[in-house]
């Protein structure tokens, strides 16, 4: 499927607060919050001019030292999402990641097709392969095997999207001449493909439509669009193009006020976009944003900031 963003333009969008209490990405007042100041803020994000929003993917977090920063909150996205769109219009509704290897690819196929027949073709299908070993335990799935699997789960996703009668005959997954629906209206769905090292970026440019950033840094774009392209250009997709994802540092749009958690780029609108210029310079079309604040009412004023003050100089 050809990439979302427009040539010499951006996506600009959010990975949803509330709807994931981990420690590295959570601000206080997200605490007591829930589904009505969810709905509140992706609505606020789609009236300020955003793309996209996202929702995170997690099933059972183990109760060991590698996951003791996640908390256990993490909201379905199949549900979150539809919980979403039923309330916005025309905003973006992405997965942030769907880890391929927790269901089968039938039945991923069912969710985000319904989603996205229900939503206008508003989905875009994120996927990631994971990292949480112990959570793999826990249903009973090979950890060492994720890459293979979420190959294979592209593969046979995008084969039953393109197919009323669909056959795949894999590894990890088969089935013959089965039907899933119902689909997008567009009969596809854009793919975009999470992680932080090299397996990804191959992996973008054999299968996917675009990238999904995990805390890559602007001076490793260079290498990452190389990566993707020689991929691509190797799996016969040479006219292929693609939608590259960035995470710009924790943002506050003004002067940081006593309080504030972390971030990394504070100032005024102009300071900002010149940071995001930077990084659509090298590369980078699709800006996942991330806003700190003290309270709902705050980020949300980040929001329409961004929209009204940054997103105009961009």
């Amino acid at each position: 499927m050809p990439n979302l963003v427009p040539e010499n333009e951006a996506f600009y969008g959010i990975q949803l607060p509330i709807q994931t209490l981990t420690q590295t990405l959570v601000d206080p007042w997200e605490k007591e919050a829930g589904p009505d100041e969810l709905v509140m803020v992706a609505q606020v994000a789609e009236s300020s001019g955003l793309d996209f929003v996202g929702v995170c993917d997690h099933v059972a977090i183990p109760n060991d030292d590698y996951s003791a920063h996640m908390t256990t909150t993490w909201y379905d996205p199949i549900a979150t999402l539809s919980w979403i769109g039923a309330s916005t219009e025309k905003i973006n509704l992405l997965s942030v990641v769907w880890i391929a290897a927790y269901r089968h690819p039938l039945l991923s196929a069912s969710s985000f097709g319904t989603l996205a027949h229900l939503s206008n073709g508003r989905v875009i299908l994120g996927l990631g392969a994971g990292h949480v070993k112990g959570e793999f335990d826990a249903l009973n799935i090979d950890f060492s095997k994720r890459g293979s699997i979420l190959d294979e789960s592209i593969d046979a996703i995008k084969t039953t999207f393109m197919n009323e009668y669909a056959t795949h005959e894999g590894t990890h997954f088969s089935f013959e001449s089965v039907g899933v629906g119902p689909k997008s209206p567009a009969k596809e769905l854009p793919i975009w493909i999470g992680g932080s090292g090299p397996a990804a970026w191959r992996r973008v440019g054999k299968r996917g439509d675009g990238y999904i950033p995990m805390g890559n840094s602007r001076d490793q774009y260079k290498e990452i669009i190389e990566t993707i392209q020689q991929a691509a250009n190797e799996s016969g997709r040479e006219n292929a193009s693609f939608d590259i994802g960035i995470m710009p540092p924790w943002s506050y749009i003004g002067d940081p006020p006593d309080g504030l958690p972390p971030a990394g780029l504070t100032g005024p609108p102009e300071k900002i976009a010149e940071h995001l210029r930077a990084d659509h310079d090298a590369g980078a079309n699709v800006f996942h944003l991330k806003f700190r604040s003290r309270t709902l009412e705050e980020y949300i004023e980040q929001l329409r900031i961004f929209g009204e003050e940054v997103r105009p100089l961009l």
